[in-house]
């Protein structure tokens, strides 16, 4: 195998030399080699100062050492900064002018997580990371104390930086904390890889999971990622119909919002309130929740599955749900919600899920058909701007998870 930049899909890959078999070892990084917390030369003042550095994010201690390593003269870590994508040409929608993210992103769910990621970094800087730089200013010089410069090194751990798995026996404990694994982040991701990286005792490990042919280029995964997902962490997306983890999103408050709509006089909506209230006890909806659906499946099926059905009850049918509790000893079959199994639901399952499409879709700026307009057409395509192919990707492929939910609910 090979790092280049021809015959990749971006930047720089990592392109088969020769013909690979599926779990051939393509190459190993040894731990020594990995840029953590724990390898940096300012390793024992982050873990002494650990407590200090807790955040939200979990982040703060690999961002300092990279803040450190960045301005350090002789780090051993410079030959890979100088592999690293130019920091202020990151294409992360949290780097898009707001009125830009704002346009080609409505409906998409991207602008409100880059909103949260701004507010979050903003107050992690001048809480955490400014105060700890200024308090040791021999290992933290003026260039680095900056709030665009870390904005620019979060989205870059966003997009490079590998999570190692937790056991199964640490389950309940807290994710590990990202690390920089050099060699391993060069890899490009597609949701159909070839390659996967595995973790042991002394080395990390990248694995050909198929057989690649001499000249194809070896992609890994970063997980099972939506369009959405993608652009908003990486700074790209795979045109439709390549990504097979699409997701659409309903807003749990959406499907809140569409059984209002039936709702006649007060004392129904008294009820239908109380229901929403008995539906959050029991942790099946949030105000900020959403209902995941997938090309293939419903992802939050139990959740969306006891929201129609409560909501669709009679009066009668929830106080005596109430006073059993036992919502799940009783499921029947036909609650099941797959995709296939939703032409089956009860009718008045199916309009709720209907109306809530309904009303997901008026969020976008664009209609479907507009999209497939210009989809099918390579030349008005190729007129768009790079951000505005990636983000009509985004949205196409959710309006079109939402457009197969509504002919299975007509």
């Amino acid at each position: 195998v090979a790092v280049s930049r021809q015959g990749t899909v971006a930047g720089y890959g990592m392109v088969a030399r020769e013909s690979v078999q599926a779990g051939e070892l393509l190459f190993a990084v040894p731990r020594a080699a990995l840029l953590s917390p724990h390898t940096c030369s300012i390793g024992g003042l982050l873990e002494r100062e650990r407590g200090a550095l807790q955040s939200q994010s979990g982040w703060v201690p690999l961002l300092l050492a990279l803040l450190h390593e960045l301005q350090a003269p002789a780090s051993p870590w410079s030959p890979y900064f100088a592999l690293w994508p130019e920091l202020g040409r990151l294409e992360h929608p949290m780097f898009w002018p707001e009125e830009e993210r704002r346009r080609l992103l409505q409906g998409t769910g991207v602008p409100e997580a880059v909103d949260k990621d701004l507010a979050n970094i903003r107050s992690e800087y001048h809480a955490i990371v400014l105060p700890f730089m200024e308090a040791h200013p021999d290992l933290f010089g003026p260039s680095v104390r900056s709030l665009e410069l870390y904005r620019q090194l979060v989205a870059l751990v966003m997009a490079y930086s590998f999570q190692e798995p937790l056991e199964e026996e640490e389950e309940e404990k807290e994710p590990n904390s990202p690390l920089m694994v050099p060699g391993a982040d060069i890899l490009n991701h597609l949701a159909n890889h070839n390659a996967n990286l595995e973790y042991s005792a002394d080395y990390l490990r990248m694995v050909a999971t198929r057989s690649i042919p001499k000249g194809h280029e070896i992609f890994n995964t970063y997980g099972q990622m939506a369009n959405w997902q993608l652009i908003h962490m990486y700074g790209f997306v795979e045109p439709y119909p390549d990504n097979t983890d699409d997701t659409a999103d309903i807003q749990m408050v959406t499907v809140r919002e569409a059984a209002l709509q039936g709702v006649k006089g007060e004392a129904e909506r008294l009820l239908l309130f109380e229901r929403w209230d008995f539906l959050c006890k029991l942790e099946m909806v949030g105000e900020e929740g959403a209902f995941v659906i997938g090309r293939e499946e419903v992802l939050t099926e139990e959740e969306l599955t006891t929201t129609l059905k409560v909501l669709c009850m009679s009066a009668e049918e929830f106080r005596a749900f109430q006073d059993q509790y036992g919502w799940g000893q009783n499921a029947r079959e036909e609650d099941n919600l797959t995709i296939t199994s939703i032409p089956k639901l009860r009718a008045s399952w199916r309009q709720l899920l209907r109306d809530s499409v309904l009303l997901t879709l008026q969020t976008y700026a664009t209609d479907l058909k507009t999209e497939q307009d210009i989809l099918s057409n390579k030349e008005a395509y190729a007129k768009l701007s790079w951000r505005e192919q990636q983000a009509l990707q985004v949205r196409y492929g959710q309006k079109m998870i939402l457009h197969q939910l509504l002919a299975l609910t007509s």
